[in-house]
């Protein structure tokens, strides 16, 4: 599979990198872009040689939102676009929530609007600590898509995420930090090397408990207690029905790290 806007590599251990690739604007999203990411996670989701996904942006910039070079319109050129209630906005957030492996956002640089969307849905920031964030729709007028005000909220409490979207003020990484948003601030230089450790180091954990862990969370706020407690029970069954669990028990009893195989 080949993208015009998208760099993919793999590692060894089995760490998809999925990098935006329009640096000169700060990656923002083009008509192709917008296209592109969604074919590629869902490429990775379905791989089982890929553990892990990490998302970033080639350049300075990890991605600076719609592409405002031209002015926008909304979809207005046939009855499909009209009637689309989702449009590429929404498809961006459903493929990285529906991926079912963990995915990193690897901020290196600027994330603004529907880049800052992007990387709200991802499961873990980490960001560079040159790197400002923001949503930044009331700058233009605009009100939040791609998520912002979903994720937002969530991740920081309503009244955190009220004042950082109805300002539209620029967050630091050493505030993304202290208020939750972000994993871990890694240096400027060696951000990408960095990052792809910390990945890696994470890709080696179970993917049949990745999963499961990673659809509970995404059910929990939408569930009541009595039916997630259900849910939870279900899939831990199916962890302890698995080999890896098997596996991890003799490697706790032979002292050293177990070798997850996703089976």
């Amino acid at each position: 599979m080949t993208f015009e806007h998208l760099l993919i590599s793999s590692s060894s251990a089995g760490v998809r990198t999925i990098t935006l690739n329009r640096p000169d604007r700060l990656n923002a999203v083009n008509p192709r872009l917008a296209d592109e990411l969604p074919r590629a996670l869902d490429d990775a989701a379905t791989d089982d040689s890929v553990r892990l996904v990490v998302i970033t942006g080639a350049g300075r910039g990890f991605c600076s939102g719609l592409d405002l070079s031209e002015p926008p319109r909304l979809p207005d050129s046939d009855l499909r676009q009209r009637l689309d209630t989702l449009a590429w906005v929404g498809r961006w957030v459903l493929a990285v929530v529906n991926c079912e492996k963990p995915v990193i956002a690897a901020v290196n640089g600027p994330a603004a609007g529907a880049g800052f969307g992007l990387a709200l849905a991802a499961d873990i920031r980490l960001v560079a600590r040159g790197a400002r964030v923001s949503a930044g729709y009331v700058r233009r007028g605009l009100s939040p898509d791609a998520g912002v005000s979903h994720f937002l909220p969530r991740h920081v409490g309503l009244a955190r995420a009220s004042e950082i979207v109805l300002t539209g003020r620029d967050l630091d990484a050493d505030e993304c930090l202290r208020i939750g948003l972000a994993a871990a601030v890694l240096d400027d230089a060696g951000f990408a090397e960095a990052a792809g450790a910390w990945a890696e180091r994470l890709a080696a954990g179970p993917p049949v408990a990745f999963a499961l862990s990673k659809r509970l969370l995404g059910a929990s706020s939408a569930t009541a207690l009595e039916e997630h407690l259900e849910h939870e029970l279900t899939a831990i069954k199916t962890c302890f029905a698995s080999a890896d669990v098997a596996e991890a028990l003799r490697a706790f009893g032979e002292k050293r790290a177990p070798v997850f195989r996703g089976r």
